[in-house]
């Protein structure tokens, strides 16, 4: 269009964050992809750990399934793309069929509706969230030549931390984003996709159902404020009633509508800035690359997971637990 100078200078647009000689630099773009989408996926993180704690997947071996479908959905688009662009110069773009867009899947979840399934999503929550941290692990060590051991090591010890001081009962908001904000910019640093921070510092975060002590408590709180309305029964009853529910379900509930409104609307805008003209689509048409991304990506990830899935569940042949019905999963 021809406005499309103004999209590409936006999203150019260069944006640092500096405290005195430390900083991180990059443009609106990065810090979509990059900081953002490590915000979406901390939540999809949140959703996938309510799954194994009080979800489908208390029963590891059902997360088996989706796991494994996740690999045959990324190694069976590669088979193809190679297949096509063997002996061209392309090749080295393999690692282009292997992700599964989480962003895009969940967002097709969400036009379903009610009539999605709660175990098709945590099927495919599964899947994604496999797919990506192998697509994740691909791009550091296949596609990145300058991985930095010493930050990585940093970000380890940095979410080891963090691990200890949740297992300690460590309630206090400001250590706890101060220590996951450190991991990003860590793992940034590092070379290694900053989204796999979001993706494990969700998983750290577990689920458990409402005891009914805590919710007596909060109660005969709740209780005390109406015969005593004061600001400091307020804060109290408040406090009460928010410690019966799990932090995972408090953290999904007050980011869930930021991620779904805010974040993904602006990685699908940041990334849609494609031109189209007559010249791409003439030399597109006869190029390998495009058979085999085109392919790969509509044909090979359909049938990698499909199949992958009905072996892994059939019960003549893998005998896994596959929680649902295996029609919805095609």
């Amino acid at each position: 269009s021809p406005w499309g100078s103004s999209y590409d200078s936006l999203w150019s647009t260069e944006l640092s964050l500096r405290l005195g000689e430390v900083g991180l630099e990059g443009d609106l773009h990065y810090w979509v992809n990059d900081g953002l989408m490590a915000f979406f996926f901390f939540v999809v993180g949140l959703e996938v750990r309510r799954q194994f704690d009080m979800g489908e997947l208390r029963d590891r071996r059902r997360a088996a399934v989706p796991i494994l479908a996740a690999v045959g959905g990324m190694l069976l688009p590669v088979v193809i793309y190679l297949a096509f662009t063997s002996g061209s110069g392309a090749t080295r773009g393999w690692g282009m069929v292997m992700p599964t867009d989480t962003a895009f899947a969940l967002g097709v979840l969400a036009l379903v509706g009610r009539r999605c399934p709660a175990r098709l999503r945590a099927f495919v929550l599964t899947v994604a969230i496999a797919d990506d941290i192998g697509v994740l692990l691909v791009i550091a060590f296949a596609y990145t030549n300058d991985v930095s051991l010493p930050a990585l090591a940093v970000a380890a010890l940095l979410f080891g931390t963090l691990r200890l001081l949740v297992r300690l009962g460590v309630l206090s908001r400001p250590p706890l984003i101060l220590l996951a904000v450190a991991v990003w910019v860590a793992t940034a640093e590092s070379g290694v996709h900053p989204t796999i921070a979001g993706v494990l510092l969700g998983l750290t975060v577990s689920a458990r159902p409402p005891e009914r002590r805590d919710v007596e408590r909060a109660t005969a709180t709740a209780r005390l404020f109406r015969e005593q309305p004061t600001a400091q029964l307020a804060r109290a009853a408040r406090l009460s009633v928010l410690g019966a529910v799990s932090r995972n379900e408090r953290l999904q509930y007050g980011l869930h509508p930021w991620s779904s409104f805010v974040i993904v609307p602006l990685f699908a805008l940041a990334n849609a800035g494609v031109r189209i003209d007559g010249e791409l689509l003439s030399r597109a048409a006869g190029s390998p690359v495009t058979l085999g991304v085109l392919f790969g990506l509509v044909a090979g990830k359909f049938f990698g997971i499909g199949l992958t899935t009905f072996v892994a569940a059939h019960p003549k042949l893998g005998r896994l637990p596959l929680t649902i019905e295996l029609p919805p999963v095609f």
